[in-house]
């Protein structure tokens, strides 16, 4: 078996993985930092050939406790709930449960897969906004790996610069996410953001444009995002997944097109220092890593040798 961690694998993989999570006990340190993962979209928190190795991975080799989000009483739901669940009610249901768990009140590291990572985005910034029992969680360190921090504009596998069909779905999909129905429905329509029409984006976003203080600046966001040490995003430089993929280091489409990049330093979320980004780069607290792998592709070395220096 490949040294690796791609969230697929083979069917030997698979029951190797799931062997080692039912036969191996890890004795974790209570000198370190707990580590709380958040997966993505399609995956759940325990599945042995996903985020359930990953959670093994860890243990085993940073010797910590790692708690993987669950949303819900079963993998169906926490399945479910990468779809149906509105992100501010998921956040809700996760400040609770972090909450309540002993092992996690000295404060923790934390990594958010994908959508995961829009998601720890909210938990970090508004945690004191939410319920008063949230408001002592501390957390260290944030991971996001391939996060869709500006929002996305485009199918998975199905670049709309490239083919016809895709577009017409991606426009289908413009007009109809920012109808009440699929933000209270849809937890995709609530990150998707349309650089062709940033205002109806602004105003109709009930989730992204809220984190990303684009309505009006809520301080509260900024005081929080400062508390963390290291905030780290990773870039994977293959992507097909993520549409632009810049997103995944805060950078979109130039507002009025969807051709142009600007990177984060462009945006006016930085100019503007709205969410606190600029304040965090100038005390070096951003870091911008990249993988030149698919989306969510990434080698146990790799993990290794990039980011276990913000886990201990």
């Amino acid at each position: 078996m490949c040294d690796c961690i791609n969230m697929q694998h083979t069917r030997f993989e698979v029951v190797i993985f799931y062997f080692i999570a039912l036969t191996t006990k890890v004795q974790v340190s209570s000198e370190k930092l707990p580590i709380v993962l958040w997966h993505g979209m399609g995956d759940t928190c325990c599945f042995p050939f996903s985020l359930g190795g990953v959670t093994k991975f860890l243990e085993s080799e940073i010797n910590v406790y790692v708690k993987s989000i669950e949303i819900g009483n079963s993998i169906t739901e926490d399945f479910k709930s990468g779809y149906l669940i509105h992100p501010n009610q998921q956040v809700n249901m996760v400040c609770e449960d972090l909450s309540t768990d002993a092992q996690l009140k000295g404060g923790f590291n934390a990594i958010g897969f994908s959508q995961g990572s829009q998601f720890l985005m909210k938990l970090v910034s508004s945690r004191r906004a939410l319920v008063q029992r949230c408001s002592t969680l501390r957390i260290h360190n944030l991971i996001t790996l391939g996060g869709q921090h500006q929002g996305v504009f485009g199918l998975p596998n199905c670049p709309s610069i490239s083919s016809r069909t895709c577009e017409r779905f991606r426009l289908l999909l413009n007009y109809a996410a920012y109808t009440d129905l699929m933000q209270n429905f849809l937890v995709q329509a609530t990150y998707w953001h349309d650089p062709l029409n940033e205002s109806k984006y602004r105003t109709s976003s009930t989730f992204l444009a809220d984190i990303n203080n684009e309505r009006f600046i809520n301080k509260t966001y900024v005081k929080n995002l400062q508390k963390l040490n290291k905030f780290v995003m990773v870039q994977f430089n293959n992507d097909s997944i993520v549409q632009p993929l810049q997103t995944q280091w805060f950078g979109y489409y130039k507002p009025g097109q969807d051709k142009e990049i600007q990177g984060l330093k462009e945006t006016n979320i930085y100019i503007e220092d709205r969410l606190g980004l600029k304040m965090m780069d100038d005390q070096n607290k951003i870091v911008f890593l990249e993988c030149e792998g698919n989306h969510l592709q990434f080698t146990k070395e790799w993990f290794r040798e990039n980011l276990f220096s913000y886990l201990k």
